[in-house]
């Protein structure tokens, strides 16, 4: 796929999320199927660049290209400062925030509550990508600020007329949060109103349900957020079936452990052994989620706090799962609660 002039293996992106999609899971995803990868978030507040966690999410190293990293923030001047900063660190597409429905976020009219103030939509996106002329601009946001007020295709319009290159949808309003279904006709209106590509988001799961999503919008690619965590093989797994029709055997027990002791080894060089194994808590339990005997080794696995004791439980349990049946023995129970 074509995407702001860079071939890309597809049209499946990895989503950006606070907290999850640091540097070890984007490289992983895109090792296993995804085209691209988004980082999380990072604050357009110029006194935060120093920061340890600001530092660490404008680290890029050894991340396949292109680079694409996310800003968030109200004002526009602090918005192209932003975009500069973190395309001379390395960014080689940056992408604007305003599809996050946090209420910290959105407290001070950043995220989608930005779709409440178009003027101001305008002024930030035009902005940015005078900001960083050489370097493509995208946009994220949601299909409105709530049921009442759907305007994604007057936004999306404004991104058009402002320069943005491509835009991703997430089909709920910022109201909705992330519950109920996901509405995919206002993404298609969307598709049927601009000549830039437009990305799908919201409740992608399987790949019966990307190819679906595909032909109820017309979109030009697929944004895949929750669904991964835990499953950075569905990349894979969807590029195949929308590619053959066909499904993919599903990972081993073994497999499984080993990617996640690859993630696990990522996760401790990157964050340092304290941070990473609290950080590595949640993967791991993503990953376990849904396995027979998981919950009681979940449990236990938040007690431990060194790398040695965490690798040590997390073999035990993958191994103990092969010896029984080399397989997934997955608790339906368990992945229905």
């Amino acid at each position: 796929m074509d995407f702001a002039g860079f071939a890309l293996r597809n049209n499946l992106f990895v989503a950006p999320m606070a907290g999850v999609t640091d540097r070890p899971f984007r490289m992983l995803c895109k090792k296993l199927g995804a085209g691209l990868a988004v980082s999380e978030m990072v604050t357009s507040n110029s006194l935060l660049y120093g920061s340890a966690k600001t530092r660490r999410r404008a680290n890029h190293e050894g991340e396949a290209d292109p680079v694409s990293v996310q800003i968030a923030g109200a004002d526009p001047l602090m918005m192209a400062e932003a975009a500069r900063f973190n395309v001379d660190n390395g960014a080689q597409i940056i992408d604007i925030n305003m599809g996050c429905p946090a209420k910290k976020v959105c407290n001070v009219m950043a995220g989608s509550a930005l779709m409440q103030n178009e003027p101001l939509v305008a002024r930030i996106l035009e902005a940015v990508v005078r900001a960083v002329p050489d370097t493509p601009v995208t946009l994220k946001f949601r299909t409105g600020w709530n049921r009442e007020n759907r305007n994604a295709p007057m936004i999306a319009r404004i991104a058009e007329e402002s320069g943005i290159r491509a835009v991703a949808i997430h089909g709920r309003t910022r109201a909705d949060q992330y519950m109920g279904d996901a509405e995919y006709d206002t993404i298609a209106l969307v598709k049927s109103r601009i000549g830039i590509p437009v990305i799908a988001n919201g409740d992608i799961t399987t790949p019966e349900k990307a190819r679906f999503v595909l032909d109820a919008t017309g979109a030009d690619g697929l944004m895949i957020g929750r669904a991964a965590q835990g499953r950075p093989w569905l990349f894979r797994e969807i590029e195949h079936y929308l590619r053959t029709g066909e499904h993919m055997a599903p990972p081993r027990v073994g497999e499984i452990h080993s990617v996640l002791r690859e993630h696990l080894a990522d996760l401790y060089a990157f964050y340092g052994e304290e941070t990473g194994v609290r950080v590595a808590r949640k993967h791991i339990s993503w990953y376990t989620r849904g396995l027979i005997g998981s919950a009681h080794f979940r449990h236990a696995m938040n007690q431990l706090a060194t790398v040695q004791e965490q690798l040590a439980a997390t073999d035990a349990f993958f191994l103990a799962r092969a010896a029984a049946n080399d397989q997934l023995c997955y608790d339906e129970t368990a992945l229905a609660a």
